[in-house]
């Protein structure tokens, strides 16, 4: 597959401490083929600095494509996709979280299997490969792996990390879907939806994972891990559209 930008989401909520560090990451990731980068960073009704800061890191490097979206109160991540995703232009895009636990140095990994025609998605998996991980929380891990047991059961998937962050599409796939979550029930829903798409290919890679703990700003709660399992079922079975 031809491909000339890469669209590169990435929504941000009181990040003051870690965007700019993450945006310095993303503009000096080189890309495979000379491939374009178009950064879309969507500000989810921050309270502190991160809008200012983002805004002033544009001004400052006017020679790069990056755009700043701002919702006027918090929506959630899956809203702050859905409003990156009505202003990319690339042919794929891929999502960032802007807390520095996902390396864009990494991008390539996912971009090979679709510029050599193989994938429609892929995924960057935290649980494969040989890749640095950063040791955390037990819980959450286990979580993570009985969410995905759960998706892989309705999909018929065979994926080792549904919840990643570092999920890449093919830009005309993902917007052949009608995306309902707001916040982290995102990651369930696109993984049910685009497994039912005719002919989809899915693909997943090893990525490392710089995790960090809550009181460096970690935000996903148990509330959220629920909301996972409810939205788990509700679009593999009850709402499948």
């Amino acid at each position: 597959m031809a491909i000339q930008t890469l669209s590169i989401l990435i929504p941000c909520f009181n990040e003051e401490k870690t965007v700019i560090d993450v945006l310095r990451m993303v503009v000096d990731a080189q890309m495979i083929h000379g491939i374009n980068k178009e950064i879309i960073l969507i500000d989810d009704g921050s309270s502190d600095s991160t809008p200012a800061s983002i805004q002033n890191f544009i001004n400052g490097n006017p020679g790069h494509l990056i755009k700043l979206i701002t919702h006027g109160k918090n929506m959630g991540k899956g809203a702050c996709i859905k409003s990156g995703l009505q202003q990319a232009s690339g042919e794929v895009l891929i999502i960032q979280d802007s807390d520095m636990e996902y390396d864009a140095s990494e991008y390539n990994k996912l971009l090979s299997p679709i510029v050599r025609g193989y994938a429609d998605v892929v995924y960057g998996s935290r649980f494969r490969g040989s890749e640095a991980h950063r040791v955390l929380f037990f819980l959450h891990t286990m979580g993570n792996k009985i969410l995905t047991f759960w998706s892989n059961l309705f999909t018929g998937l065979n994926l080792t990390d549904m919840e990643t962050g570092f999920k890449m599409f093919r830009t005309d796939i993902i917007r052949q879907i009608r995306l309902k979550e707001n916040r982290f029930g995102f990651e369930p829903e696109i993984t049910a939806k685009i497994s039912r798409m005719k002919n989809i290919r899915i693909y997943e890679v090893g990525i490392s994972y710089y995790g960090r703990r809550y009181e460096e700003g970690k935000k996903i709660r148990w509330v959220d891990g629920m909301r996972a399992i409810y939205c788990v079922f509700k679009y593999n079975i009850f709402s499948r559209k």
